[in-house]
């Protein structure tokens, strides 16, 4: 799957090393590494769905169209779909399955 960063500050934090140590320390550093070689591994986002039944879901209210990956509790990765269209099922979810470029747009905790 591809991947970008909504800022390249972001992508600095995430993808040096000792950055991410420096910004969460050494745990979530290396979690967050894992899941970001997860998801370039990924074809698509359902592959996801199935490697981390649980910890990896659709945001609601003003989070709609993002998703959330568990990393070191609380802290979660926050991405979105970064198509020019957004794939969705006639339901109007995401339809994972057809999702293969995201944009990464923050580690945080989103209950705090």
């Amino acid at each position: 799957m591809e991947i970008e960063f909504r800022t390249s500050k972001l992508a600095k934090q995430c993808n040096i090393h000792k950055n991410a140590v420096r910004k969460w320390g050494p745990q979530l550093a290396d979690k967050l590494r894992r899941r970001l070689d997860d998801l370039v591994a990924a074809e698509n986002l359902e592959d996801m769905r199935t490697a981390f039944p649980g910890r990896y879901h659709e945001l609601k209210g003003d989070r709609a169209g993002q998703l959330s990956l568990d990393l070191e509790h609380p802290q979660r990765l926050l991405f979105e779909p970064a198509h020019d269209v957004t794939p969705l099922r006639p339901d109007g979810g995401l339809d994972r399955s057809h999702i293969t470029k995201i944009r990464i747009l923050a580690v945080e905790d989103t209950h705090g």
